[in-house]
Formats: structure tokens, C-alpha cells, sequence
């Protein structure tokens, strides 16, 4: 499972011109599932989310978490983090999870954030998504589970 974190100032999502998610500060997490991934990798970038050190304290130094700073996160499904470019120039998805894998898994790491107490909002699985994001620092993190 791959995660991209950005911490933003704001994030949103559409799709058919219709916002279907959008936060205020927090991150916004693309999210890539690859066909070894399970619950047990679910379970640990919720962790990882929920406890990364990525906003600013009151000295301005990247100290606490998104749960510390009552940050908002938006999850947006992205198979295009697992695209293999190593050979030629179109990128191919096999290391993607198919559709059918890789939604139930995104869908229990947003009811993980969500228990852990995030506010969260997500993209749409499987649809054409405009993303809208202003990334604070800028700060950005890959996550390899």
C-alpha cells in the first residue's frame, strides 16, 4: 500500500462537476493499493496517519499530528501510484490492485480514520476526479507500507 501525504490549507474533490468531498487544514492523502495488500496494511497507515508528526506546533515546528491539530483528512483512491514507467514511456498498472481488492480496503482505512477520530472526507472509487489542493510548506510524504 502506497499513501502520497500532502499537508494542505485546503483540499477538495469533484467529480461531473459536483464537490463530492473538501476539507479545511489537514492532509490530503492519495491512496494505492497493490494485489499483496490486506487488513493488516490497512490497519497500519491508519496508524501511521492518524500519528504522523507533519503539522506545525505553536514554535512552527512540524511536531504534531493531524489528530493533535484537529486537522481534516480528504482520501482520494489513486491506483496511478502503483504505474510502472522503468520501461518505455506508457506506464503499466499490474502491480494495481483491481477494483474489486483495492475498495474494500480503501473503504476500511476511511472507517479506521473515522474511529481514530479524524473528520474525513473522501474522493468517489472508480470515477474521473478533479482534485483541488493548496499544499502548506510545501510538505509532502510518501508512505510505503
Amino acid at each position: 500500500m502506497r499513501a502520497l501525504v500532502q499537508r494542505v490549507r485546503e483540499a477538495s474533490v469533484r467529480v461531473e462537476e459536483q464537490l463530492v468531498g473538501a476539507i479545511n487544514q489537514g492532509l490530503c492523502v492519495f491512496v494505492g493499493v497493490t494485489h499483496e495488500d490486506g487488513t493488516e496494511e490497512c490497519d497500519l497507515l491508519v496508524r501511521k496517519l492518524l500519528n504522523l508528526r507533519i503539522m506545525d506546533d505553536e514554535n512552527g515546528v512540524m511536531n504534531n499530528s493531524v489528530i493533535d491539530h484537529d486537522g481534516e483528512i480528504l482520501l482520494v483512491s489513486q491506483f496511478t501510484l502503483y504505474g510502472d514507467v522503468s520501461k518505455g514511456r506508457r506506464p503499466t498498472w499490474s502491480a494495481a490492485a483491481p477494483p474489486e481488492q483495492a475498495e474494500p480496503l480503501i473503504e476500511r482505512v476511511v472507517e479506521g480514520l473515522k474511529a481514530g477520530g479524524a473528520k474525513v472526507e473522501t474522493g468517489k472509487f472508480r470515477e474521473y476526479m478533479l482534485v483541488d489542493l493548496v499544499n502548506d510548506g510545501p510538505a509532502t510524504l510518501m508512505i510505503e507500507i
